[in-house]
């Protein structure tokens, strides 16, 4: 029987063959997608893709970048919304 933390779907199942010509089932985690804009969906630089548990261990200034929009949008999107915003207010 398995054990229950391998029935979520977080672990994927690695069939490997043993030398002594058996085949046995190895549960692998599988790989953290990398951060993405909230925008444009495109990577966002600078900000490591790790588990929730180990990004919860960083520091704060590794889990985000230091402008406005730091951790949420990309460069070319904050700049963008950054104008809007002070062109929204000039009207």
């Amino acid at each position: 029987m398995v054990s229950g933390k391998h029935k979520s779907s977080r672990f994927k199942k690695i069939y490997v063959r043993t030398p002594g010509a058996k085949t046995v089932v190895h549960y692998r985690q599988r790989k953290v997608e990398q951060p993405k804009c909230a925008k444009c969906k495109c990577t966002l630089k600078g900000i490591p893709s790790l588990t929730s548990v180990q990004f919860k261990n960083l520091a704060k200034s590794k889990k985000k970048n230091e402008r406005p929009y730091g951790g949420n949008l990309c460069s070319k999107c904050s700049r963008a919304t950054i104008k809007e915003y002070a062109r929204g207010l000039e009207q």
